[in-house]
């Protein structure tokens, strides 16, 4: 088998599964070799049904006393049902559409169950356990089981068997990065790393493959980034562009005042746009920091200088708040200039109406979505660009952006605060600029971690926010409920919320896997107080600004990093009332307490991320990844800062030898096929 094969040469691989594993981005051997797990089961020992491990993954062993009993539903579904007794302890077992599963048993012999426990009408139930021989089982439970993305027809089992299959059949290069690097650090060979990320056989072999893959992609990364910057052409500042004292004069005019990051900030940007060559500055500001005033004071200036300014937002709903606001203000300070905006859903004939807008004006301010890239979208004399939210926009996209002009200026705005010495590695081409500070009325937002015990407590809080007419979030790790990962997911618990509440309340819910017309339709529902409660994903973490929103309750929190955490909190706090984050401690670890009591400490994203710095190690890998503005496949830049730093000190002792790459052809064949494989959003 080649890499590049396709993936339906592998054993077993038919037509409907190939389209199954296209569906997940899997198109070739080397494809589903870099599919890596997103987290990894160690079967635990067999526990006695306790109701404390209600809707808990538990094992139960259980003696099956008669044969599984098969019989048709109302609506036709074929039931398999049968009793366990663990001791004296009946739990009641159900599968469906399985009833090939009944000539696995034997009664009178033991088997074990591994599935969600629950507890109804007075008795214990597991409905779809999976089934093993004791025997089988004590082997299982010595070995660590990959846990794969998934997608509706496609098994575990099935990727397992795929992944291994494409292993035993070709052949994975041994050396990919330099051997004095690897000696150096201490790295393991890439083939061993690989086979082992996907099958470890211990925590520690695990831990090791998995800071060999962090570190190499961090590595071709900044390779790449440096290579770009020795190349990249420095163009000459051809617009004439000037600060207008009728900037100042609105800015004067504002209920509130900048701050003075602000300040600083629209200074840097003031300097660049006026200086002799077109630059590129990224500014950091935490959530609610002000960036968005602070662009648009920018756009003025270019606009009151004859020439057009973009924006683009991450959605649709953030695309138009940004328009609303944006005539609000231009309007407010008596300024003549077209405010246009496009987004998908908009109807072509309201799409000709703003292109109109945009061809018969030299100054404009220009908002929208991806929209703004599509084929045949055309601007004028562009002289900036600005990416709000950048990470949710790859470089060829923002590139694309930039393409519509002349060599624009550009500024990319990020929520997301990365320790400056980190930040100048991953930005090395930009300037730097942060926005600490937040607006002086803003109230501090007042945190708690409670456990489980406290739920109900926590809902009472959440129902009397709701009667003083405030909206809540409440955040889920996983979309639906998983056999694999011990979460709270958004489709179940949003069920649980209409039961509790009795419909009291209209509750939303929010994720990933929805089209993008509803994800749209379920936000400004929220943003319009249509909705009480939106139950969500980290989806929501970059979205819309609802000031009405008074409370964040954040379940099975353990699992996120703090930067995770501190920006899904920046989601409430943008109004004039008190705001609360609620964390949900699912873990019974006393250092997971100890993390998370730091977000109770600060509301400055900055000290967090520092925090979490100092704090997080590679016994932290199974959480929900919280770096999401660089699309690694494996590295986290909070979690594997160290590699990161590494392989920036490497990258750059390489390349003062040898700045071309003359000398190391592998190492360029190599990064050249790695980027085919990587999308990068930087």
């Amino acid at each position: 088998m080649d890499l590049l094969s396709p993936i339906d040469v592998i054993k077993g691989v038919g037509e409907k599964t190939t389209k199954l594993f296209n569906k997940l981005g899997v198109y070739t051997i080397e494809d589903i070799l870099l599919f890596f797990p997103r987290t990894y089961l160690v079967y635990p020992k067999p526990s006695v049904p306790d109701k404390d491990l209600v809707n808990s993954l538990v094992s139960i062993e259980g003696r099956i006393k008669t044969s599984p009993k098969a019989y048709r539903s109302k609506n036709r579904m074929e039931i398999l049902s049968a009793i366990a007794y663990v001791d004296d302890i009946p739990v009641d077992l159900v599968w469906f559409n399985s009833n090939y599963l009944r000539s696995n048993f034997e009664p009178g012999k033991v088997y074990i169950f591994y599935g969600r426990l629950v507890f109804d009408n007075g008795r214990y139930k597991m409905s779809q356990p999976a089934i093993f021989t004791p025997e089988k089982y004590l082997e299982l439970q010595k070995q660590i089981q990959p846990i794969y993305h998934l997608t509706k027809g496609l098994s575990n089992n099935l990727v397992l068997k795929s992944v291994k299959e494409a292993f035993e059949h070709c052949r994975v290069s041994k050396d990919r990065l330099p051997k004095e690097i690897e000696e150096k650090n201490g790295l393991m060979p890439y083939d061993k790393a690989l086979l082992t990320y996907h099958f470890p056989e211990t925590f520690e072999s695990l831990v090791a493959a998995r800071r060999r893959l962090a570190y190499e992609e961090m590595f071709f990364f900044i390779l790449n980034s440096r290579l770009q910057e020795d190349t990249a052409v420095s163009f000459p500042n051809e617009f004439n562009l000037e600060h207008h004292t009728k900037t100042d004069e609105f800015k004067e005019s504002l209920k509130f005042k900048l701050t003075g990051d602000q300040e600083k900030v629209l200074s840097d940007i003031i300097s660049d746009l006026t200086g002799e060559y077109v630059t590129q500055r990224l500014i950091q500001g935490d959530v609610g920091s002000g960036k968005t005033i602070v662009a648009f004071l920018a756009m003025i200036d270019v606009a009151l200088s004859g020439y057009q300014a973009a924006i683009m937002a991450p959605t649709e709903v953030l695309a138009k708040q940004h328009y609303e606001s944006f005539l609000a203000w231009v309007k407010e300070a008596g300024l003549d200039i077209p405010v246009v905006l496009f987004t998908g859903s908009m109807k072509v004939s309201e799409k000709k109406v703003m292109q109109k807008l945009v061809d018969e004006n030299d100054a404009c301010l220009i908002i929208g979505t991806h929209a703004l890239i599509s084929e045949g979208r055309t601007f004028g004399d562009l002289a900036l660009v600005i990416t709000d939210e950048q990470h949710r926009f790859g470089v060829q996209q923002r590139d694309k952006l930039s393409s519509k002009g002349n060599h624009p200026h550009i500024i990319v705005m990020s929520a997301t605060p990365i320790p400056r010495t980190l930040a100048m590695i991953l930005y090395g081409n930009m300037h730097v600029s942060t926005i600490k500070e937040l607006p002086a009325n803003r109230l501090p937002i007042k945190t708690c971690v409670i456990k489980e015990s406290k739920r109900a407590t926590a809902f009472k809080f959440v129902a009397d926010e709701i009667e003083k007419k405030h909206q809540v979030y409440i955040i889920c790790p996983l979309v639906e409920a998983s056999e694999t990962t011990e979460a709270q997911n958004v489709t179940d618990y949003s069920k649980k919320l209409k039961s509790y509440f009795r419909d009291k309340y209209a509750i939303g819910v929010l994720h990933g896997k929805m089209k993008p017309a509803e994800k749209n339709q379920v936000m400004e529902d929220f943003a319009n107080h249509k909705l009480q409660i939106l139950v969500s994903t980290t989806v929501v973490e970059v979205g819309v600004n609802v000031p009405n929103a008074t409370v964040m309750m954040i379940e099975n929190a353990n699992r996120f990093g703090l930067a995770a955490l501190h920006q899904l909190r920046g989601r409430v706090g943008r109004g004039d009332a008190q705001s609360y984050c609620i964390l949900m401690n699912a873990s019974q670890d006393n250092n997971e307490s100890e993390r998370l009591n730091i977000m109770l400490k600060s509301n400055d994203g900055f000290f967090i991320a520092r925090e979490d710095l100092k704090l997080r190690g590679p016994g932290d890998m199974f959480g929900v990844r919280q770096s999401g503005e660089f699309s690694f496949k494996v590295a986290d830049i909070y979690q594997d800062a160290d590699e990161l730093e590494m392989a920036s000190a490497d990258v750059d002792a390489i390349l003062k030898e040898d700045p071309s790459l003359d000398n190391h052809l592998e190492l360029r064949s190599t990064l050249n096929s790695f980027l085919a494989n990587q999308f990068y959003v930087l």
